[in-house]
């Protein structure tokens, strides 16, 4: 299936892995809906990118996707401006470190509003256009930590296992003319703040001995769109072995 003049929309794409995954698209000829809540000068940067690249379309649209009202406000916004939405990545996410004693009831919902409640209502509010193209594709960033939680991130890991769910309950009710898989990766991406120690301890967790990049994650999300026409409901692990380690 060509992805040239498609229309995606990828959330989180003001920075991250976000950013590399509407780049990759872009790169594909992929006309790129760039979502972001608070990286505005980010988001513009990436719409530039996406045009000097392939001299493919690109706009930006701000949501706060924790707002329930927002995804039915972000996919209209988005058919309104391109006349079509054919692929939808939802990459936005929030990871925060909750140590068990001190979690609150407000930890816990924000990450299931932002990490496993937008993704299936934006899904929602998309499915008339991706049905309408013919070829609708779903991508869910999900994590490994999803299958196997670690330690003082419990909000996150339950909301990421929440959103496997999701992306198996989705693959069901949009079959047979959207398909719906999930990314799953692993250490890709450690957090600035993190140290050379912390890194090189998590390397050797995995059964590959180093970091991945989020280029690869990028081309999962490609591999899902573009070649793998006979799947749905899948789950596609990024993790150099971590989660079999």
């Amino acid at each position: 299936m060509s992805l040239e003049g498609k229309v995606a929309l990828v959330t989180g794409a003001a920075r991250r892995v976000g950013r590399t995954i509407a780049l990759a698209f872009a790169a594909k000829g992929v006309r790129v809906a760039v979502h972001y809540r608070t990286a505005a000068s980010e988001a513009r940067r990436v719409a530039d990118a996406v045009k000097s690249l392939s001299g493919a379309d690109a706009e930006v649209f701000r949501a706060d996707l924790a707002d329930p009202r927002s995804p039915e406000k972000l996919a209209d916004a988005v058919a309104r401006r391109f006349g079509r939405i054919d692929i939808l990545v939802n990459s936005a996410s929030i990871y925060e470190k909750t140590p068990f004693a001190l979690a609150t009831p407000d930890d816990w919902d924000r990450h299931m509003a932002l990490n496993a409640r937008a993704p299936f209502f934006l899904a929602q509010a998309c499915a008339p256009w991706l049905r309408r193209s013919g070829e609708g594709i779903v991508i869910n960033v999900a994590d490994w930590a999803g299958r196997r939680p670690y330690a003082d991130y419990a909000p996150y890991c339950a909301s990421k296992a929440a959103l496997l769910c999701v992306n198996a309950a989705l693959a069901k009710a949009l079959a047979p003319e959207i398909r719906v898989n999930a990314v799953l990766p692993g250490p890709v991406l450690p957090p600035e703040r993190m140290s050379e120690a912390e890194k090189r301890k998590i390397s050797e967790a995995t059964l590959l001995k180093r970091l991945g990049t989020p280029e690869a994650v990028a081309r999962a999300c490609l591999y899902l769109a573009h070649a793998a026409d006979y799947t749905t409901g899948a789950e596609l692990t990024v993790d150099g072995g971590r989660s079999i380690a």
